[in-house]
């Protein structure tokens, strides 16, 4: 256990494959850690969703009852005729509004009473992080207007804007808007402009190093949940997928370039070893029919995850092995 029971928590994107994180969650917290203030929580797409409910205080039991209990059929409200759900990805980008998803998330975040990033922010007094820093929760979004990642709500000032008057449910939304799949998110800028967000998957699917630092010795660890096995030991790719015709070449393309950032940082160790790797074989981050079944499946795959990486996990092992060599800077 670490100091206080906290942990910093960095939870993966992956559609419907979410369950899984609050699986590994509810594992953790039976185990006696404590997720959210004064630690913070960073997600992408499924990942902010979940983490965001987690940061705006919902007990842990809530979350798996209403995450479990959830129907992700609702999520689809585009037209149910083939004809109008393409103009609509011609014309707004998304087979779907996404409305529903907003509605969702931003009535779970109220009943928290937690609707601004304002309401979110951390009061630490033994915190070294500076004040843009200070959020119980980080969103990770893709902004293609400038063709980069960007963290929520540290980077507001960036198109202008007060980060503690933002809408957290705004920032959830645009993280999870899954290309092609949900319209984009659009923010104007200060200036006027406006940018066009998307899913943070696009560039960081997996955000595990975003909470740290070089500068001193963490007070507790960072902890990654990814929705995958882990890399192979001997290092051999195991992940295959024919590439036949234009458009299986072209999602093999987005798809590459979607994953191969945070696929190249399971080479390092120090990565792997506060990574939990829950299997979600089998599962696309858009089966939104998912069956109770497979729900059950991947909840289990979380809290198993979580069970395996605990038994072994040692905060001081995991410095003396991967921090020792840092010292603090003066």
């Amino acid at each position: 256990m670490t100091m206080n029971g906290c942990a910093d928590l960095v939870l993966e994107g992956g559609g419907v494959k979410g369950i899984a994180l609050v699986g590994a969650i509810a594992e953790m917290e039976a185990r006696g850690y404590r997720m959210g203030a004064p630690a913070r929580i960073a997600g992408t797409s499924a990942g902010a969703i979940v983490g965001a409910l987690l940061a705006a205080g919902m007990p842990v039991p809530e979350m798996v009852r209403v995450m479990r209990a959830l129907d992700y059929r609702s999520f689809q409200d585009g037209s149910r005729f083939a004809v109008v759900r393409g103009l609509s990805l011609l014309t707004t980008l998304g087979l779907h509004k996404g409305d529903a998803l907003h509605r969702w998330i931003s009535a779970r975040l109220r009943e928290c009473g937690v609707e601004t990033f304002g309401q979110l922010k951390l009061h630490d007094p033994d915190s070294a992080l500076p004040p843009e820093h200070s959020y119980a929760l980080v969103v990770v979004v893709s902004d293609i207007s400038s063709g980069r990642m960007v963290r929520l709500p540290w980077e507001y000032h960036r198109y202008g804007l007060n980060a503690d008057d933002q809408s957290v449910a705004d920032a959830v939304r645009a993280s999870a808007s899954i290309p092609v799949f949900f319209r984009p998110r659009r923010i104007c800028r200060k200036d006027g402009r406006r940018c066009v967000q998307v899913d943070g998957g696009m560039l960081s699917n997996y955000p595990i190093t975003i909470f740290d630092r070089e500068d001193r010795e963490p007070r507790w660890p960072t902890f990654g949940v990814k929705l995958s096995g882990p890399p192979a030991s001997d290092g051999v790719f195991r992940q295959w997928r024919a590439v036949r015709g234009p458009v299986g070449y072209g999602r093999a393309l987005v798809s590459t370039m979607a994953e191969a950032p945070d696929r190249v940082q399971m080479d390092e160790p120090s990565i792997v070893a506060r990574t939990m790797f829950a299997r979600t074989d089998g599962v696309l981050a858009t089966d939104f029919d998912l069956d109770a079944q497979t729900r059950d499946r991947l909840y289990a795959a979380g809290r198993e995850a979580a069970a395996r990486f605990l038994d072994r996990w040692s905060h001081p092992d995991y410095l003396a092995g991967y921090r020792s060599h840092r010292q603090p800077r003066r």
